[in-house]
């Protein structure tokens, strides 16, 4: 590998990333410090230059030695505090007790680049060896994973949905035993913090409130300083993370992401798309599709997530009631996320359908939408993106969207509601069609073209990870060049299967 240079373009080369670590502040209960676990001989299978942008690295350090030893565990920069955290969890809606960082570890915190610019993102390495907190696993992550979680995160960031970031993966022919044999990747995700609703679970359930004060603090002081003037700030945090995460799941069902394992402790305290495992994006609509074929009873299906996002929240609430006091004042602080939910999804769900004011009739509209596309199985995505080329006038422009319909009988009786509304209104087509491609992606991550690429890694072409990449980090563009990307699944996507292996 080429030796590091020093940028020209003001960004940072490795030895100028200098690391620090706010978390490595909390008392040593809170975490565990120890050194990642080496892999043999690691190699980059893909990195992102928008994600190094964000700390100010220049992306002409990802072709050297040293980039990838640090990022694979194999070298610490002098700089770096490794630790791993503990934390606890529901998971399935069973306590599941200590849960930690089984196999991720925190390297520090990378300033941003502005001067005016406050921000500090956290560095964390997924799959960089055994913690205290491993269980029974053997702190590895598979290369499979890895890029999916690599790509999704990427992809997520694009659509304009909260989420943690990966800046690259890197691999290593290290074996590891998972349902059968795989090779071992590292991800570098990126994040303001890691904490989550677990962490705040794990001190309340083991009866430590001074150490459920001490989190608390650090939270407010650190990413909701603002909420410190009122007169009960545990409580005003309460509400905002639950503000966020209810506006985080309409996001979610507004480009039909499903999650798949919305456990408490996957649940980021700032409202962002955190641990991406058996994830995947709606294709043939139907509300009850389970992504991850360990949930047997369907509880993280597409249709539940909003109700899980509320009852992920009320396990929050609970472990922070010794904080606010008050069961009522918890209970007061929870209230907003109906609202919260109902107001932002009804606010996509406008702009998905190019539609401008608010009219009385408009949920049965948006109804009888899903009524039609669930009967017929319709893709989400072209749905919606198709939709934004029918025009007013012109009953031919039906025909893309129409043709994605078994009974196009249905769809014809939709439409002529639809037109009427988008007439009650004065719409214009070529504004509506430029709005509604803004809103609308072309292109999703799914899951057979997350698996092309991953066949192609493990037989050492990275070439489709980084085709991939460029064609979601502009999910709305046209881009007519990679039409391919943006066509039905072919019937053998419908056999694949994503499960909490990884």
């Amino acid at each position: 590998m080429n030796a590091p240079q020093s940028p020209q373009n003001g960004l940072r080369t490795m030895e100028e990333l200098q690391l620090n670590s706010s978390f490595a502040t909390l008392p040593p209960q809170f975490y565990t410090r120890l050194q990642p676990t080496p892999m043999p001989e690691p190699y980059l299978v893909c990195a992102s230059e928008s994600a190094a942008q964000l700390i100010g690295l220049d992306p002409a350090q990802f072709r050297t030695e040293r980039f990838v030893e640090i990022f694979s565990g194999n070298s610490i920069l002098p700089s770096s505090t490794p630790l791993a955290a503990v934390y606890s969890g529901h998971q399935f809606g069973v306590w599941a007790g200590q849960l930690g960082d089984g196999r991720a570890i925190l390297l520090g915190e990378a300033p941003a680049p502005a001067a005016d610019h406050p921000a500090v993102l956290e560095l964390q390495l997924k799959g960089a060896g055994l913690t205290p907190y491993s269980r029974m696993g053997d702190g590895r992550a598979v290369l499979r994973s890895s890029i999916r979680e690599f790509l999704c995160s990427e992809a997520m960031a694009a659509l304009g949905i909260s989420t943690t970031r990966a800046l690259c993966v890197t691999g290593s022919d290290q074996r590891v035993m998972r349902e059968t044999v795989e090779t071992a990747a590292v991800t570098t995700r990126m994040a303001p913090t890691f904490v989550r609703f677990g962490s705040f679970e794990h001190w309340y359930y083991n009866d430590k409130h001074e150490e459920l004060k001490i989190l608390a603090d650090y939270v407010l002081d650190r990413f909701y300083p603002e909420l410190r003037e009122g007169g009960n700030p545990y409580q005003a945090m309460l509400t905002e993370v639950t503000r966020r995460t209810a506006q985080l799941m309409a996001h979610w069902q507004a480009v039909g992401f499903m999650h798949g394992v919305m456990n408490t402790d996957n649940m980021s305290i700032l409202g962002q798309t955190l641990d991406y495992g058996p994830f995947g994006f709606m294709e043939a609509f139907n509300p009850q599709h389970i992504c991850n074929h360990t949930d047997r009873q369907g509880r993280y299906s597409y249709s539940m997530q909003p109700r899980i996002g509320q009852w992920n929240c009320y396990a929050l609430g609970q472990a922070m009631l010794p904080l606010i006091g008050e069961p009522d004042d918890v209970h007061t602080a929870l209230q907003v996320y109906s609202s919260a939910y109902t107001g932002k999804l009804d606010e996509l769900l406008h702009a998905k359908l190019g539609l401008q004011t608010l009219q009385p009739d408009d949920q049965k509209l948006f109804d009888e939408m899903f009524s039609i596309m669930q009967a017929s199985h319709v893709d989400f995505t072209l749905f919606f993106r198709r939709l934004g080329e029918m025009r007013i006038e012109d009953k031919a422009s039906d025909e893309p969207v129409r043709d994605l319909f078994i009974d196009r009988a249905a769809f014809d009786a939709w439409a002529v509601q639809y037109r009427a509304r988008l007439l009650q209104e004065h719409s214009r087509d070529d504004v509506r069609r430029v709005a509604m491609h803004a809103v609308n992606p072309k292109f999703v991550l799914r899951n057979y073209l997350a698996q092309i690429a991953i066949e192609k890694a493990q037989n050492k072409d990275f070439s489709e990870i980084e085709k991939l990449l460029k064609v979601l980090e502009h999910p709305f563009d046209e881009q007519p060049e990679n039409e391919h990307y943006a066509v039905l699944p072919p019937d053998w996507a419908s056999e694949l299967e994503v499960s909490c292996s990884s």
